[in-house]
């Protein structure tokens, strides 16, 4: 058992989730989705940074991987200031399924799904879906990655 994380938004990340006055746990696999997601990756050389940043960002722990090739969090970071495009929508999933790629690799997972959509003007929302070893299906959705407001 993990300590359960809980992810708020882009802007205040995520958080421990309390349960009856003590820190709630669970099985790990959505903490294990929140901080593969939303744990920011290092941009590679050929990515354009958000508009006046100059921070590659990442984990120093990268610079040292166990396997190669290994990092650690996403690239979404990148997009937070994307225009509401399919293209961002295509980006986003694509940087989604890179990251949680680790988790097929690692026999945590058969398959992984990621579908983006907007759920409203202004606003980025994700379902990841996780295909277990067992058969068991773990849909977990994101409603408010990016928001204008």
């Amino acid at each position: 058992m993990d300590l359960r994380t809980v992810f708020i938004d882009m802007d205040r990340g995520a958080d421990m989730a309390l349960e009856l006055f003590a820190l709630a746990t669970d099985d790990g696999l959505e903490t294990a989705v929140i901080l593969s997601l939303f744990s920011d990756a290092r941009a590679d050389d050929g990515d354009v940074l958000p508009l006046g940043q100059t921070d590659r960002r990442g984990w120093w722990g990268d610079a040292f991987p166990v396997a190669p090739g290994d990092r650690f969090g996403s690239r979404l970071w990148l997009l937070r200031a994307s225009k509401q495009l399919q293209q961002s929508l295509n980006e986003a999933k694509q940087y989604a399924e890179e990251a949680l790629a680790w988790m097929i690799k690692d026999g945590v997972a058969r398959q992984v799904q990621v579908e983006t959509f907007i759920p409203r003007n202004e606003v980025m929302g994700m379902i990841v879906r996780i295909y277990r070893p067992d058969g068991s299906v773990t849909p977990i959705r994101f409603e408010t990655l990016w928001s204008a407001t």
